[in-house]
């Protein structure tokens, strides 16, 4: 069995296609652009979209990469960091911001992910009953 080098990748074209074969894990693929790796990461804030601002600067403070904003997600370029560095940091987020009782955070392909726990519902705010008003006689002490 021949291993797969450099020097043996095949480069060909024809008239109508062109085909490049590169070595990818061990596997020779074909088409080049299905190679590439993704120099994205993405975090998805989940229920947490007001902190979005926040969150965005504090990678860019601690990891001093660029971050981008979409409609739901932040964009990281992963050039400098892996994405177990990223979770780390996100997970310091929710840390620093008092959040890991109800939310941790986890990896799932290039995207990491912000959860809330299953059994902690958002913080609705509860109104208090006003006493009933006091009528004449009951002011009086009659």
């Amino acid at each position: 069995m021949n291993r797969l080098t450099l020097s043996s990748i095949a480069h060909y074209s024809n008239f109508f296609s062109i085909k490049i074969a590169y070595p990818y894990r061990g596997v020779l693929l074909l088409f080049g652009h299905k190679n590439k790796p993704e120099t994205e990461l993405h975090v998805d804030l989940g229920d947490l979209q007001n902190q979005k601002e926040n969150l965005t600067s504090f990678l860019q403070l601690h990891l001093k990469v660029t971050v981008s904003q979409s409609k739901d997600k932040l964009r990281v370029d992963s050039e400098k960091v892996s994405a177990h560095e990223l979770q780390h940091v996100v997970n310091k987020f929710v840390y620093h911001q008092n959040l890991n009782s109800t939310h941790w955070v986890s990896i799932e392909g290039s995207t990491i992910k912000i959860n809330r726990f299953k059994g902690t519902d958002k913080k609705k705010k509860k109104q208090k009953k006003e006493p009933p008003h006091q009528t004449a006689t009951q002011s009086w002490g009659l």
